[in-house]
């Protein structure tokens, strides 16, 4: 029996969003590849040439990074995509007082955005 074609999967833009998260949380690659016992050759490969990840190793550069996998496996928008993942992370770990300010800020945004209208 022979196998059924199946196209590969392109792994290029999750590659690029995780190198984009690390670089913005200013860790080095060999600090990740150490704390998730794999090679930085492994994960460079990953963020630069789209190398498969094992599933275990997908798993946890999405939870690391709150990566939404949605926006690079569904054909459909995704609820919440990596940027309002991102921030979701950021605004749990915020105090009251910065959530007013976010809050505040975001709201002057929207005001601003709609005037320009």
């Amino acid at each position: 029996m022979s196998k059924r074609p199946v196209p590969q999967y392109d792994f290029k833009a999750f590659g690029e969003a995780i190198k984009a998260a690390r670089v913005g949380r200013k860790e080095s690659r060999k600090k990740v590849s150490d704390e998730m016992f794999i090679s930085p050759r492994y994960l460079a490969n990953i963020e630069n040439k789209g190398q498969h990840p094992s599933l275990q190793i997908f798993f946890e550069l999405m939870l690391r990074y709150n990566i939404s996998v949605d926006q690079f496996l569904l054909e459909t928008p995704p609820e919440k995509d990596t940027q309002r993942r991102q921030l979701d992370a950021l605004l749990d770990g915020m105090s009251d007082t910065g959530i007013r300010i976010v809050s505040a800020t975001a709201k002057e945004i929207a005001e601003v955005e709609t005037e320009g209208r």
